[in-house]
């Protein structure tokens, strides 16, 4: 005899399945996001960490406490390159560059929790679309490459990036790692142009800015070749035959390993 599903209790039981219903936490996931970015504009965190840093706190406990800030302002959208820059200009190039690199990780994987817990079920039934299937199969199977060489880029917004990869199904520990390495070389850009922002005609200023818009050009140059070749991945559709009769008439497209079963199939038909 089957047994029926269980249903929940009265008022209390709807009321939890509702808010905790993919929906509702998307929801919830919105309302977060648009409070850290209305934080973000009304009280401007950066200025803060740059000009409001408690002179009694130095070492390594104003490194630790100035890497955990620049996570959650991360989180907030509190662009990076203005961390990294503030970072250099607090603490000089070696301990801004360790500083803001734990605070890139620990703000990448506050918004990468935040996107699994809360938007993953949502969002994973809106990826349909051409595009949007592609870099998900992209992120699922190969995360660590592919998260590697979004960090590297230094045009791909960095929130985009982490809840864009929440929604696939890339393990953390892929995650977290391509996140610290991939964003070392531009984060150490940017933090050594802020520790020698005093001197710009001196050499190291040149260099790590000269550095800074090579890898935008490169990037740039990597994000148009990569759309090319996804567009042109789309347009390589299947030929538009029935799944049943293999006329071109339906209009139906299926694979191509199917045409030439269906190939195959008529031709033993005519034999």
């Amino acid at each position: 005899m089957p047994v029926p599903a269980t249903q929940p209790d009265g008022l209390p039981g709807r009321l939890a399945q509702t808010v905790l219903s993919p929906w509702c936490r998307l929801a919830l996931l919105a309302l977060l996001l648009c409070g850290a970015a209305t934080a973000m504009l009304l009280y401007e965190p950066q200025r803060l960490l740059a000009h409001g840093w408690p002179p009694q706190w130095g070492g390594g406990t104003a490194v630790a406490l100035f890497g955990a800030a620049y996570g959650l302002c991360t989180a907030a959208f509190v662009p990076r390159p203005v961390l990294n820059v503030a970072a250099g200009v607090l603490f000089g190039a070696q301990a801004g560059t360790f500083s803001a690199t734990v605070g890139t990780v620990i703000g990448a994987g506050i918004a990468f929790g935040l996107g699994r817990l809360l938007g993953q079920d949502a969002l994973r039934t809106l990826v349909r679309g051409r595009w949007m299937a592609a870099a998900d199969r992209q992120l699922s199977r190969h995360g660590f490459r592919s998260m590697l060489v979004i960090r590297l880029l230094p045009g791909v917004p960095f929130a985009a990036s982490n809840y864009g990869a929440a929604v696939s199904r890339m393990r953390w520990s892929a995650f977290l790692g391509a996140t610290a390495l991939g964003s070392l070389p531009n984060t150490a850009a940017y933090v050594i142009a802020g520790s020698s922002a005093a001197t710009p005609t001196s050499p190291v200023f040149l260099a790590s800015f000269g550095f800074i818009a090579l890898s935008g050009l490169a990037g740039a140059v990597f994000a148009w070749r990569k759309r090319a070749q996804l567009r042109g991945a789309g347009r390589r559709t299947e030929p538009a035959v029935c799944h049943g009769c293999g006329s071109p008439a339906c209009g139906r497209p299926v694979p191509a390993v199917r045409e030439r079963a269906l190939t195959a199939r008529g031709t033993a038909d005519r034999r």
